[in-house]
C-alpha cells in the first residue's frame, strides 16, 4: 500500500474515480454526491488529495475543501477500489488525508457528512464527534455540492438543518499538528 499527497500528473485517473463514485452510489443505494471531473482534477493539482495504489494499481482516493476562509475543511470523497475494500485501506487513506487537513490548515475544524457506518467509525477514531448541521459550515457552496445527491430533497425541505447524513466533526485545535505548525512558523522567523 503506497499513499501519497496527489498531484497534476495524477489526472489521468479521474474518469475512473468518477466510475468508481457513481458505481458505489448505485450499488450502495444511498446519496453519494457526484463529483465533477475538473473539480477532481483541480484538487490534484493544488495538492489537496491523497491517492492510494496497490502494486502500482489505483486504489483509492480522498480530497480536502476549505470553507469560510479555511474555518472549516471537509474531507470529503473517500472512495476504494471495490476490489481492495476490507484491507483497511480507507482507513489508511482517512487517517492520511486527516494529517494533510490538519497540517495544511491547523487553526480549522474538520468536518464531514456521511452515510456510510464505516467512515463514521473511522472518524471516530480520529476524534471527531457527531453534531448537528448548524455546526458545520454554513457555505452555500459546500451545501450546493449536495445538490446531485438523491436526498437533496430531504436536505432542503429541512432547511440544511439535517439529512440522512451524519454531521461530524474534529475542533481539538490545540492537538500534536497544532504544536508542530507553531513549530515550524516560529523556525522561519
Amino acid at each position: 500500500m503506497f499513499l501519497r499527497v496527489a498531484d497534476a500528473a495524477d489526472a489521468q485517473y479521474v474518469e475512473t474515480l468518477c466510475q468508481w463514485y457513481a458505481e458505489s452510489a448505485k450499488t450502495r443505494g444511498v446519496g453519494i454526491a457526484k463529483r465533477d471531473p475538473n473539480y477532481l482534477i483541480k484538487k490534484m493539482e493544488k495538492g489537496d488529495a491523497i491517492i492510494a495504489f496497490i502494486d502500482d494499481q489505483l486504489a483509492g482516493f480522498c480530497y480536502i475543501e476549505t470553507f469560510e476562509d479555511a474555518k472549516f475543511v471537509v474531507n470529503s470523497g473517500l472512495i476504494v477500489n471495490t476490489e481492495l475494500r476490507k484491507e483497511g485501506l480507507g482507513r489508511a487513506i482517512k487517517h492520511r488525508v486527516f494529517e494533510l487537513s490538519r497540517t495544511k490548515y491547523p487553526a480549522a475544524k474538520i468536518f464531514g457528512i456521511t452515510t456510510s457506518a464505516a467512515v463514521m467509525k473511522i472518524n471516530n477514531e480520529l476524534g471527531y464527534r457527531p453534531v448537528t448541521f448548524p455546526e458545520l459550515t454554513q457555505s452555500d457552496d459546500f451545501w450546493k455540492g449536495c445538490s446531485s445527491c438523491k436526498n437533496y430533497g430531504i436536505l432542503m425541505e429541512n432547511q440544511r438543518k439535517m439529512c440522512l447524513c451524519t454531521g461530524m466533526v474534529y475542533d481539538t485545535l490545540d492537538d500534536s499538528f497544532t504544536q508542530q505548525s507553531i513549530e515550524i512558523l516560529e523556525q522561519k522567523h
